[in-house]
C-alpha cells in the first residue's frame, strides 16, 4: 500500500464497484491493492462512526491474493470479482457473529452463509466485514446495547438511520463501495437518505430472505421484508440487484410510461427544502416526460397498514429473541431501564415490542387486511404498468440521534405523519430506488424514492441514471474528526 500514489488512492476510494470491478478485469490495479486500501480507509473512518461492528480483514487479504493469483485461469471474470465489500449485521456470514444487537447472542457464530452471501462470493466480491444494526432491527435508528450506537458521517452528531444503518454510514463515509442491506420499514432507505447513499429495495418474492436475523414469521410480513444493496451509482444498484437475484428483466423505455410525482402541498410533513427539491424533480422531468403531480391510490391507508402487518402475530417471537432466559418481562425492563439504565435489553426495543402488543389486530382485522392487500395488489399492478411515482423518503434530512424514534414510535401514534413515504414499497411490495438529490437547509444530504410496479426495474433505473447525472448523485462526506462534537 505504501508504494501506491496517493492521487490513485484518492480516485479508487471515489469509484463505483462497477468502475472497480472494471479496473480489476482490465489489469490496472489489483483486488489486495483495493482491499487493503479500503481497509485502510474503514481503520481511518470507523472510530468516529462505528459503523464495522466485525471485521474480517485478516481472511480478506488472503482471498484478495487468491483472487489475484487465479485470475488468469477465467474466460470471463465474474461481476465483482476482486471487489471489497460491506454486508448487514443481521446476515449470516459463514465464520461471523449474526447476534441482532443483542448481548446473549455475542458468541454465536454462523456456520453457513446466507443465500445472497453465497451469491456475493460467487460474483467474486470480498467481504471486509459487518454493519451495525438497532437490536433485532426494530428501529429506524441504529443503536443496540452490544455494540452502541452508529453516528452519521455528515455530523456525528446526527442519526445514521436505521436498520441498516451501519451499511448507510459506512458508505457515506467512503469506507465501503458498496454494500447490502434489508428493508420490512425503510431500513434500506432511510440510512440511504440520511448518508446520501443509493439504496434498493427490491420488491416482494423477488428473491429469497433467508439467512437473515431475525427473519419474517408471517406471510403478511414476508412480502414486506426485502434485502438489497446499497451504494455510490444506480448502475451499482442494477449490477447488484442482478447478482442478488438473477432473472431476466425486459427492457422498460421510459417514453412509454407516465411519471408522478407527489404533491409537495400534501397534507402530511415536508421541510421547504425536500418541497423545492420536488417542485425542481418535476421541472426537469417535464422537458422530456408525461410528468404530473398526483397522490396514487392507497397512500393515506399504508402507514396504518405497515404497523399493523408488522404486528400481525403481535411481538411473541421477537420478545423471546430479546429476552432469552431472562424472566422479567418487557414492561418491567423497559422500567428498569427508565429509572436505573441497567437492562440488557435495549429501552428502544422494549418500546417497539410493547407497541406491537398495543397495535396488534385483531383476527377479523387481519382478515380485513388480507382482503385489502388482495384487492390493492390488483388495482396497483395495472395503475403502475406504464407509471413511475416520485416520493420523498422523509420529511427532512437527518436529526438529531433519537429524533427520529421519538417520530416514528409514539404511542400517539405520529408515525401515521411521518411513514407514508417509506410504508408504502413496503406494504404494497414494490421495488424503489433511493437517490440523493439535494441538501437541506443544514447541509444534510436529502433523497427521492422512484417506485414502480414488479417487473419494471429496468425503467426505474432508466429513471435513476437520469435524476443520478442532473442532480446531486452520491457524494462522500467531507469526514473530518468531529469528536469534540460528542463531548
Amino acid at each position: 500500500m505504501e508504494s501506491m500514489d496517493s492521487v490513485l488512492k484518492e480516485k479508487l476510494l471515489k469509484l463505483d464497484a462497477t468502475a472497480l470491478a472494471e479496473w480489476v478485469k482490465k489489469n490496472n490495479v489489483t483486488s489486495s491493492e483495493i482491499v487493503s486500501l479500503y481497509i485502510e480507509q474503514q481503520k481511518k473512518v470507523n472510530p468516529f462512526i462505528n459503523a464495522v461492528v466485525e471485521d474480517r480483514y485478516s481472511l480478506a487479504i488472503e482471498e484478495a491474493k487468491s483472487l489475484d493469483e487465479k485470475r488468469h485461469t477465467y474466460k470471463q471474470l465474474p461481476p465483482l470479482y476482486g471487489v471489497p465489500i460491506t454486508v448487514k449485521e443481521s446476515l449470516h456470514v459463514s465464520g461471523m457473529k449474526t447476534t441482532g444487537g443483542l448481548e446473549h447472542r455475542q458468541d454465536l457464530i454462523a456456520r453457513e452463509d446466507a443465500p445472497v452471501i453465497t451469491r456475493l462470493k460467487n460474483a467474486g466480491a470480498v467481504i471486509l466485514g459487518k454493519t451495525n444494526t438497532p437490536a433485532l432491527c426494530f428501529n429506524q435508528e441504529t443503536d443496540n446495547r452490544l455494540y452502541g450506537r452508529t453516528n452519521n458521517p455528515w455530523d456525528l452528531t446526527r442519526t445514521a438511520g436505521g436498520s441498516s444503518g451501519g451499511e448507510g454510514a459506512i458508505l457515506g463515509a467512503g469506507g465501503s463501495p458498496v454494500g447490502i442491506g434489508s428493508d420490512i420499514g425503510g431500513s434500506i432507505r432511510f440510512p440511504a437518505h440520511f448518508n446520501g447513499v443509493l439504496g434498493f429495495k427490491p420488491g416482494m418474492r423477488m428473491g429469497s430472505s433467508a439467512g437473515h436475523y431475525p427473519s419474517a414469521t408471517t406471510p403478511l410480513q414476508e412480502r414486506m421484508l426485502t434485502i438489497g444493496p446499497m451504494g455510490r451509482s444506480v448502475r451499482d444498484m442494477e449490477l447488484l440487484n442482478n447478482v442478488l437475484f438473477p432473472h431476466s428483466t425486459a427492457n422498460r423505455y421510459l417514453q412509454f410510461f407516465k411519471i408522478e410525482v407527489l404533491p409537495g402541498t400534501i397534507n402530511y410533513p415536508l421541510t421547504e427544502s425536500t418541497v423545492t427539491m420536488m417542485d425542481s424533480i418535476e421541472k426537469f422531468l417535464t422537458e422530456s416526460f408525461s410528468t404530473n403531480r398526483f397522490i396514487p391510490p392507497y397512500f393515506e391507508e399504508s402507514s396504518q397498514l405497515w404497523l399493523e402487518m408488522l404486528a400481525s402475530e403481535g411481538s411473541e417471537l421477537i420478545e423471546k429473541s430479546a429476552f432469552h432466559n431472562d424472566r422479567s418481562n418487557f414492561l418491567k425492563a423497559f422500567l428498569r431501564e427508565k429509572l436505573t439504565n441497567r437492562s440488557s435489553v435495549d429501552p428502544y426495543l422494549s418500546m417497539g415490542i410493547l407497541g406491537s402488543k398495543l397495535f396488534k389486530p385483531s383476527k377479523s382485522r387481519v382478515k380485513e387486511i388480507k382482503n385489502i392487500l388482495a384487492q390493492g395488489d390488483i388495482i396497483l399492478e395495472e395503475y403502475l404498468q406504464n407509471r413511475l411515482i416520485l416520493f420523498p423518503v422523509y420529511h427532512t434530512g437527518a436529526l438529531k440521534h433519537g429524533k427520529v424514534y421519538k417520530e416514528i414510535f409514539s404511542l400517539r401514534k405520529t408515525f401515521l405523519n411521518f411513514m407514508p413515504y417509506v410504508a408504502y414499497a413496503n406494504v404494497w411490495g414494490l421495488p424503489s430506488l433511493t437517490i440523493p438529490i439535494g441538501k437541506d437547509e443544514l447541509g444534510m444530504p436529502i433523497s427521492i424514492q422512484v417506485i414502480s410496479a414488479n417487473g419494471n426495474e429496468d425503467a426505474i433505473f432508466r429513471l435513476g441514471k437520469i435524476l443520478e447525472k442532473k442532480f446531486r448523485g452520491y457524494v462522500p462526506a467531507q469526514f473530518t474528526d468531529q469528536r469534540q462534537e460528542l463531548e
